[in-house]
């Protein structure tokens, strides 16, 4: 009976009788497989003896938990969900915009303009209402008050189905008479499309709507 070592050191005994160059194995051959397993057995103590053990391997397995160094990690950092950011968003918004109406020196917000009515321009004479001409256009006036004649009191001109913005109607301007003899002492405070602003008189239009009675500070506009 052979007797060998095995790789953790131990004394092995084979299972078969002596080795000769007659022996056969369990398989029928030379050697069988007990020649294999010795083979492997033996590049197994070989391997074994090659390997070497990394420094400090067995000091570090020695060490207890409480030796060992700790290893820090960085903390992870979440992302703000995006509820957060759209409210962050819409808070930072509404400041901007309180900021802004009370800003220094952002002064009073502006008021909203007057309403105004349209008015329709309306000339007498019957050859001037498809007329664009200078002949056939209608004088607005500076001053309500004064002669609607005179040139100096010419603030623009309009002609006949021009549409008017009018602010206000001062009932008692100077008294003005057409080509077919109807008179009036209203006036309007209207402005054109072309922003000419002016003093239009009553008997140069056929208004039907209602029109606020001018204040005495626009009346002197």
């Amino acid at each position: 009976m052979d007797t060998g070592r095995g790789h953790d050191g131990a004394e092995t005994v084979s299972g078969h009788g002596g080795g000769g160059p007659g022996a056969t194995g369990r398989s029928g051959g030379p050697g069988g497989e007990d020649d294999a397993v010795a083979l492997l057995r033996e590049r197994l103590h070989r391997a074994d003896r090659e390997i070497g053990t990394p420094p400090g391997l067995w000091e570090r397995v020695r060490q207890t938990p409480s030796e060992r160094p700790a290893v820090a990690f960085a903390p992870l950092r979440r992302r703000p969900p995006a509820t957060a950011f759209v409210v962050a968003a819409a808070v930072a918004a509404v400041t901007l915009g309180v900021w802004w109406a009370v800003r220094p020196g952002g002064g009073e917000p502006r008021p909203a303009a007057p309403p105004t009515v349209p008015v329709a321009v309306y000339n007498t004479e019957s050859v001037c209402r498809g007329s664009h001409t200078l002949e056939c256009g209608l004088r607005l006036a500076k001053d309500p008050y004064r002669r609607y004649a005179d040139g100096a009191n010419a603030a623009g001109r309009v002609w006949h189905g021009d549409v008017l913005a009018a602010r206000c109607v001062v009932t008692d301007g100077v008294l003005v008479r057409d080509e077919q003899g109807m008179t009036s002492t209203r006036w309007y405070r209207v402005s054109t499309a072309r922003g000419e602003t002016g003093w239009l008189p009553g008997v140069r239009t056929r208004n039907t709507r209602e029109v606020p009675v001018c204040t005495a500070r626009e009346s002197k506009l």
